[in-house]
């Protein structure tokens, strides 16, 4: 039997990291955890409830609903792929939209917040034979990961996947507003006090701004049958 392995993928906002740790999920048959969906689904129950917004944050009442926040992945045999769900809700369609990731960052920032999403990420790594992607996975939440990948790409690139995406769900987006967004959320993502995005020393770094999702997986291949043969 194949030693199981925990594969952490970090990374700029729009860099494809859930497509390809989707992918390789997929191929492995392992599960797959998007964290940045767990950040989403906490910002967007905390805009439901009001506290978080153009006028500030209401830290009092996050932190005081905190223990009500359950977020869950449900496996939709219908598109082949894992759905958020924020207390037995359905949020996958919400959690990405433009309001959102203008608060994300803001919420990540929250101490207790990380420390609780941090907690659940790791009950779920237990038993290892998972694909996390997010922002602190090879360095906070899994440091012993046996495989950590940083990806990145140009803005420009990201921001035109970004956009892609959006209005393929039919969203009324503008890419100059998306840009900017993107770039706003890499300077909090950096220079936040807790956790803030860095490349582990040991993660192989994987540029993919000229990389379809093909080239990505026989890339990440080689890089699994040489762990497994190493192991």
């Amino acid at each position: 039997m194949e030693k199981k392995l925990i594969i952490a993928i970090d990374g700029y906002s729009s860099c494809g990291k859930s497509t390809f740790a989707k992918a390789i999920a997929t191929e492995l048959k392992y599960i797959y955890v998007d964290s940045g969906a767990m950040y989403r689904a906490v910002t967007l129950f905390c805009m439901k409830k009001g506290y978080v917004g153009r006028d500030g944050l209401d830290l009092n009442g996050i932190l005081e609903d905190l223990k009500d926040i359950h977020i869950g992945f449900v496996y939709n045999p219908d598109i082949l792929e894992y759905e958020t769900f924020l207390n037995c809700e359905n949020v996958e369609t919400e959690i990405r939209g433009i309001e959102v990731s203008s608060f994300v960052s803001r919420i990540s920032q929250i101490p207790e917040v990380r420390t609780h999403m941090v907690e659940l990420q790791r009950q779920i790594g237990v038993f290892k034979g998972i694909v996390m992607d997010g922002r602190d996975i090879g360095t906070v939440v899994f440091p012993d990961a046996d495989i950590k990948i940083f990806m990145t790409a140009s803005v420009d690139i990201r921001a035109k996947r970004r956009f892609d995406e959006l209005k393929g769900k039919n969203a009324d987006v503008d890419f100059e507003e998306i840009k900017r967004n993107i770039i706003a959320r890499d300077i909090a993502d950096e220079n936040r006090d807790i956790s803030p995005l860095r490349r582990a020393d040991d993660a192989i770094v994987l540029d993919n701004s000229r990389m379809t999702i093909d080239e990505q997986m026989l890339w990440i291949r080689e890089i699994i049958d040489k762990k497994r043969n190493d192991s």
